[in-house]
């Protein structure tokens, strides 16, 4: 009986194998031959591995298809994450390595440091701004690539490290053994007074410490007297879903919806609402944009405009609106895939169209800041945008990105600078060398005492001369013309080295038009309410500030 038993599984078995065999051939046959591709895809794979002419690494023609079938879907966003690439991706959303904790830079072929980071080895070791990294190690830096000092200077926590630099008016070197650590990479970069009652807040990254870092930062300016905030959002690439709904809700009461998903795999359709009561009610709020704002940043700024909570102010933003989901896959590697679409409260989607599976960009997608010369802007995209609606009637444009409630553009470029720049072409990264020397020489000197201080007739010739004397031409008339431009570049740099980052920032403020427009409108308006009604009329499209 037992034996019989035996045999009607095996039998079970055998007819469930061919039956299934077939059912499955024929699913295949209805469902596009998957099961047929599949196949065929690797008796592809080992012929080529086996008979192409060249010799080819089999694992990396996996790769090479892997690569090939996410870039057949026409969305840069959904990527094969490999070893280096998710170590990116993890630091980026968590802001977390392990190193000395310096901003660096290339200058005349040597490692050069902008600035420690506050409280971590680096300033605590007594490393300075300007101080030039010779040797790490008893290697000589010399030609190093800011990706290479970078990978060099980190490294596991509690290791040390034998740093070298030559500081500006020291004879001799100066030799430095610092542990490394764990350096926390703040999101929010600067958060100061800006006047007596206007508080600034530059959001770099949504991250996880976003939120804590953010409350943080009011709180304190709320305490120095602020009664109205700048947020800016500027060339913020966005970041962690969560974290934006939840810097959101900081402004937001509870229900109002922060940000709704829509996709096709089950649980990726929903909607984000506010559960707090907001934490500065009575707080006038405006929330600077521009091309570089992104992501998780667009999604802040389109809930504010959308329930008139915050006037924005700046230009459209870039207009990545979509989920990206993570599935790790190995120990080291993922696979970052787009599962779904945001839309702001009225129902904006934020994903700007695409054409030829081309993500359309944002005109004036960088600020003054980012860049040292004027670029090319990217055309503007004619199709006409649909108009929704605020909580209170305010009509807003859709058809990608956050379109801003006043536009204030970047200052005008003029013929001159835009000579200068072509005139530098390849010699940028001169001019920034010879910049850097001059200022810290100043700073050496102590010919510049006050913040204040202008850029003299003199020091705009000695840049020139210095220039010239590396071989790059430009005429008079161009250096002339492009004054104003030299100017304000110098006068950065130089606060920056003898002054300190925080000088830097509050020299550049005064010359950002966007923040001054945010200043000036603050200034007229005591409410949210009456904020948002300056905002009103430029909420119309082809309305315009400069």
């Amino acid at each position: 009986m037992k034996r019989r038993g035996i045999v009607l599984v095996v039998l079970v078995g055998v007819v469930s194998f061919v039956s299934g065999g077939w059912l499955l051939q024929r699913g295949s046959s209805q469902a596009g031959s998957v099961y047929q591709k599949a196949r065929m895809f690797d008796d592809v794979l080992n012929h080529v591995a086996e008979y192409y002419v060249d010799s080819v690494d089999e694992p990396k023609l996996y790769d090479m298809a892997i690569d090939g079938m996410l870039e057949q879907l026409n969305d840069p966003y959904t990527t094969f994450l490999r070893e280096q690439e998710y170590r990116d991706l993890t630091f980026s959303t968590t802001g977390n390595y392990a190193g000395l904790g310096i901003q660096i830079g290339v200058r005349n072929g040597w490692i050069t440091v902008i600035a420690p980071l506050p409280d971590t080895p680096a300033e605590r070791a007594g490393i300075q701004s300007g101080d030039r990294i010779v040797e790490v190690d008893g290697r000589s830096t010399f030609g190093w690539k800011e990706e290479q000092a970078l990978k060099t200077l980190r490294g596991e926590a509690g290791t040390q490290i034998k740093v070298t630099v030559a500081r500006p008016g020291l004879d001799d070197s100066l030799a430095f053994n610092i542990t490394r650590a764990r350096i926390h990479v703040r999101s929010v970069e600067v958060a100061t007074m800006l006047s007596p009652a206007v508080g600034y807040v530059q959001l770099r990254t949504v991250g996880e410490n976003s939120p804590a870092e953010m409350s943080d930062a009011i709180n304190n300016l709320r305490k120095q007297g602020a009664r109205g905030l700048i947020l800016d959002l500027r060339d913020n690439p966005g970041g962690l879903l969560e974290q934006g709904v939840k810097l959101t809700d900081f402004f937001l009461e509870p229900g109002q919806v922060v940000v709704e998903t829509r996709g096709r795999s089950p649980g990726s359709t929903k909607s984000y609402d506010a559960d707090h009561a907001q934490l500065w009610p009575e707080l006038p709020v405006v929330v600077l944009v521009n091309g570089g704002t992104a992501s998780a940043a667009e999604i802040i700024s389109g809930a504010l405009q959308d329930h008139d909570r915050a006037l924005v102010v700046g230009t459209t933003s870039f207009g990545k609106g979509l989920v990206q989901t993570l599935f790790q896959l190995s120990a080291n590697e993922a696979l970052k895939i787009t599962t779904a679409r945001w839309y702001t409260p009225s129902g904006r989607l934020i994903q700007r169209p695409t054409r030829e599976g081309t993500t359309v960009a944002a005109a004036d997608s960088a600020s003054p800041a980012a860049v040292p010369f004027p670029t090319a802007k990217t055309p503007k995209d004619s199709t006409p945008s649909p108009l929704y609606r605020t909580d209170a009637g305010r009509r807003i444009p859709g058809g990608g990105g956050i379109h801003p409630d006043v536009v204030v553009g970047s200052d005008t470029v003029t013929d001159s600078e835009r000579e200068l720049a072509k005139a530098l072409g390849s010699h940028i990264q001169a001019y920034r060398d010879i910049m850097t020397a001059y200022a810290l020489e100043l700073k050496v000197q102590g010919a510049v005492r006050d913040l204040a201080f202008r850029v003299t007739p003199a020091m705009r010739n000695e840049l020139l001369r210095r220039l010239r004397e590396k071989g790059v031409t430009v005429s008079d008339s161009v250096w002339t013309g492009a004054r104003k431009l030299i100017d304000e570049g110098f006068s950065y740099e130089v606060a920056h080295y003898v002054f300190g980052k925080a000088q830097e920032f509050q020299r550049r403020a005064a010359d950002d038009v966007q923040v001054q427009a945010a200043i000036d409108l603050l200034g007229r308006a005591h409410t949210t309410k009456e904020l948002i009604a300056l905002g009103s009329p430029s909420s119309e499209p082809g309305s315009s500030r400069r």
